[in-house]
Parts: C-alpha cells; sequence; structure tokens
C-alpha cells in the first residue's frame, strides 16, 4: 500500500515538472539560431514563426519511438503477476 502511494506521488511530481517543460521547450538550437538571425538580416518579413514547433517536433519522434520499445521490453521481460 505505501509503495503505490510513493508510486503515484512520484508520478504526480514528474507530471507536475513535466508541465513546466514546454516554456524550455521553445529553445532554438545554435545553428538553427544562426541561420535565422542570418536570414532576418537579408530580409525583413522573414517568417519564423513554425520554426521552435518544428524543432520540438522532429525532437520528439525519437523519444517516442525509445519509449515505446522500452515499454515493449519492459513488458515482455516482466511477466505479469498471478492473483492469489
Amino acid at each position: 500500500m505505501k509503495k503505490t502511494f510513493l508510486t503515484a506521488a512520484f508520478a504526480l511530481l514528474v507530471g507536475l515538472l513535466l508541465s513546466l517543460a514546454p516554456l524550455a521547450a521553445r529553445a532554438q538550437c545554435t545553428m538553427c539560431k544562426s541561420q535565422v538571425e542570418a536570414a532576418r538580416q537579408e530580409r525583413d518579413d522573414y517568417d519564423v514563426a513554425g520554426l521552435n514547433k518544428g524543432i520540438v517536433y522532429m525532437m520528439t519522434v525519437p523519444y517516442i519511438l525509445m519509449g515505446a520499445v522500452g515499454y515493449f521490453w519492459y513488458r515482455r521481460t516482466h511477466p505479469k503477476k498471478a492473483n492469489a
């Protein structure tokens, strides 16, 4: 019972911390930032609104794939406990 409560509390804490992640996820990599700054200097009407969303989208795909592989690996190596 106590272990279940601690697991739920930990999951809640992780969920709260991850809810703050979108604030930090607006950052750009150094190469993208330098390219955007150079393009803005060349053209005044250069639209870069979707650049950060594209970076975050490309970044999430590997994490989703790693999570799926980890989930299926865990499920395969830890069989379900039989209820007595």
